[in-house]
């Protein structure tokens, strides 16, 4: 099979699908790798060494146009839609939910996309768990940035310093990515509130952070805890589908004016009203007066690990497409619950669900 990997040309996205040591993988096994020129650069790879690895280093139209099989970091943007034809797979993080105009582009063209966040084992999204691990610890990290007074914060320092009260953290969620910003805040030193709806994960949750408040999460806790709040983590993920909208416009009333709003939930369309994708280099909006972080590609900030950590994931995966698409999805339920769109039709049931006018498949 011919597998290629382009350049990720989203804003502030430096990761890459394909490390030399999986090319070394697929070569052995008789496929043809392309790598676009500098694909790899931001995450430690250079063209040298793709192509030691025995890849052919090409355009980036040239790695589109060659792929039977092409392996991505990022949902292609509108620049890319021109890319996509019937006779392509797609293996890439989609969040379809969020976007119509790529859903549209995907039906239109009859390309077959498998999304990364939705590949399920039991009750495990695997692909997705090391992003969503990366994004809770880096939600922190720029929360505790932009809560002070040079990046137009309050001037509250996020952690425990002797004799002061520490800033506040409400984690809506404790999933991988709450769980992972509540242990980045805690490891701080602020005062930490985790809700979550889930009895048996709750459970789990209050193991695991005895100096943490862990509550059940509904509407009235959520009124209770959001004007305590310096920092509001949104972290609440429902696989395939558009996230709950939780907090509401009107909630902004009753969380304190220095507040900071980060959701971590922006890509799948975000569990704030108020959310809207930012980049890293405009990262901040403020709505009524309270600001927001929302940056859609968190873990693109630290390339090198978040692509170490993701094809580490993925590598497996990408082995059975490369041996062919259909028996890989014929016999592997993991694999199959990532097909999302193929020959005009949808396949994922939280997109369908999300734009029901659009066809799916029976």
């Amino acid at each position: 099979m011919r597998i290629s990997v382009p350049r990720e040309i989203k804003p502030e996205e430096a990761r890459v699908g394909l490390t030399p040591t999986m090319v070394t993988a697929l070569v052995a096994e008789g496929h043809e790798v392309f790598v676009a020129e500098h694909a790899g650069e931001g995450a430690g790879f250079s063209d040298e060494s793709y192509r030691a690895a025995g890849a052919r280093i090409t355009s980036q139209e040239d790695a589109w146009a060659q792929a039977e099989l092409l392996v991505k970091v990022k949902e292609p943007i509108a620049s890319e839609y021109d890319f996509l034809r019937p006779d392509l797979t797609l293996f890439t993080y989609l969040h379809l939910a969020a976007s119509r105009s790529l859903t549209e582009a995907l039906l239109d063209r009859g390309t077959t996309g498998i999304a990364y966040e939705t590949v399920r084992v039991g009750r495990t999204l695997p692909l997705l768990r090391p992003m969503s691990e990366i994004a809770g610890r880096l939600a922190i990290a720029n929360a505790a940035h932009h809560l002070q007074h040079h990046a137009g914060g309050p001037g509250i320092l996020l952690g425990r310093v002797p004799g002061v009260v520490p800033a506040t953290v409400l984690v809506i969620g404790g999933g991988t990515v709450g769980e992972h910003a509540a242990r980045a805040a805690v490891g701080a030193g602020a005062d930490v509130t985790i809700l979550e709806a889930n009895g048996d994960r709750l459970r789990q949750l209050d193991a695991l952070f005895p100096h943490a408040r862990v509550l059940m999460s509904d509407t009235h806790r959520l009124d209770e805890e959001l004007p305590r709040a310096d920092v509001v983590v949104g972290s609440v993920l429902v696989p395939g589908a558009s996230a709950p909208k939780l907090v509401r416009r009107e909630h902004l009333s009753i969380v304190k004016p220095h507040a900071l709003l980060v959701d971590v939930a922006v890509d799948q369309g975000g569990c704030f009203e108020t959310t809207r994708p930012t980049t890293y280099d405009d990262p901040v909006y403020a709505v009524d007066g309270i600001r927001h972080y929302c940056v859609a590609n968190l873990p693109g900030a630290v390339p090198v690990t978040a692509t170490q950590s993701l094809t580490h994931a993925t590598s497996p995966y990408v082995m059975a497409l490369a041996r062919g698409v259909d028996s890989a999805l014929e016999n592997d339920a993991a694999l199959a619950a990532g097909l999302s769109t193929r020959a005009g039709q949808l396949h994922s049931p939280g997109v369908a669900a999300a734009f029901p006018d659009l066809p799916a498949a029976s």
